[in-house]
């Protein structure tokens, strides 16, 4: 759903200052209104890939879930993710949210098993990740699926 439609839909009751009361006698979102609610749904969305990430990174720490405080981590972190995922749909389309999600979080768990696990990547498995980064690149900057 684009911002456009957003502004469409009615009635939205957003609480804005008093210059704001013809938008608001109409039942349309202030401008204003509306990017804040955007904007925190992609830092929800922001948050959701950091926890992820810590969560998956915790995965190889607790090795099949033998050990207590990594395997605490992980539980911590993937539910805070899909939580936080779960935030962002108020107003990012399903598709768009998972994409960035799964994308931005393979590029930074390959970060973090090169810098804390010395995992190293080939060419292929390089290549393949630049694939995915252009992808979300692509899908944010070009697409009209994404609400900016």
């Amino acid at each position: 759903m684009t911002v456009r439609e957003l502004t469409k839909q009615a009635p939205v009751v957003y609480h804005h200052g008093p210059a704001d009361q013809g938008e608001l006698a109409k039942g349309l979102p202030c401008p204003e209104c509306l990017f804040q609610e955007v904007f925190v749904n992609w830092v929800y969305l922001g948050i959701a890939i950091v926890s992820e990430v810590i969560g998956t990174s915790a995965l190889k720490s607790s090795e099949s879930f033998t050990r207590l405080y990594p395997s605490l981590v992980v539980l911590a972190g993937y539910s805070l993710s899909f939580y936080a995922l779960s935030l962002t749909l108020a107003t990012i389309p399903v598709g768009v949210a998972y994409a960035v999600w799964s994308g931005v979080g393979i590029i930074l768990v390959s970060l973090v098993g090169l810098v804390v696990y010395g995992q190293k990547l080939d060419l292929a498995a390089l290549f393949g990740i630049a694939l995915i980064a252009a992808g979300v690149v692509v899908l944010n900057f070009f697409s009209k699926s994404a609400v900016h």
